[in-house]
């Protein structure tokens, strides 16, 4: 999966159902997508947080983990003065907020460096001891779509691969299972209902960065959550 910015709770149920969990970190940037936003849940509705990203050479030539914040923008203060105002009423803010702040604060100037820094410090709050890999470390691994993902999956030894669902159109385009399956590995999607939680304001909304669900519940209840959720 690619690195995003407080990635939703399905991404660390995908996380602690691998046993091998691999960032996409050297694909293209897709300037307004989760690569760099995401969303919390404040007073009056969801509340978007993007972060500023210097594309010199034009967002078609750039790459996740080639792409650095813009020097100077202060997106960093703005998240966590947003993130306060949100949950410092939430039962787990006062156990998880200072370690978030810390974090964003001197996290990485470079993005996908940032990202997955800090979708580690999540899967540590949650207690998710998945081993995880760095595309971008791997060497060249060929092809695109599907056809990477098999030479992936053959370059790990995998014998089962789990796939996202939303993945399945481009997996699946020629044949079931596309040329991961092909080459003799197992291709399962994921199936994730995301949960229903008592969140700080009303009405819930679904789909938010997982630090909702971590300030509202705790980790051992949005650990039974992602587990119930992805059933």
């Amino acid at each position: 999966m690619q690195p995003t910015y407080i990635p939703w709770m399905g991404y660390f149920d995908l996380i602690r159902s691998s046993d091998k969990f691999v960032f996409l970190d050297d694909v293209k940037l897709e300037k307004s997508s989760w690569h760099v936003r995401n969303r919390i849940r404040g007073a009056h509705g969801e509340i978007m947080l993007s972060q500023v990203v210097a594309t010199p050479e034009g967002r078609m030539s750039s790459r996740i983990n080639t792409t650095e914040f813009k020097p100077g923008n202060p997106w960093r203060r703005k998240h966590l003065k947003a993130i306060a105002m949100s949950y410092a009423k939430t039962p787990y803010y006062k156990a998880y907020y200072s370690e978030l702040e810390h974090y964003i604060l001197n996290g990485s100037h470079n993005l996908a460096e940032f990202n997955i820094g800090l979708i580690k410090l999540l899967m540590n709050l949650l207690k998710i001891d998945t081993p995880t890999i760095r595309m971008s470390e791997l060497g060249d691994i060929p092809g695109a779509k599907d056809v990477r993902l098999r030479n992936l999956c053959l370059h790990l030894g995998a014998n089962v691969y789990l796939s996202p669902a939303g993945a399945r159109d481009y997996i699946e385009q020629e044949i079931p299972g596309g040329e991961i399956a092909k080459a003799g590995v197992e291709v399962r999607y994921q199936h994730f209902e995301h949960p229903v939680y008592q969140q700080a304001y009303q009405p819930f909304i679904s789909h938010l960065g997982v630090i909702d669900a971590l300030f509202n519940l705790g980790q051992e209840n949005t650990l039974a959550a992602l587990k119930e959720g992805g059933k």
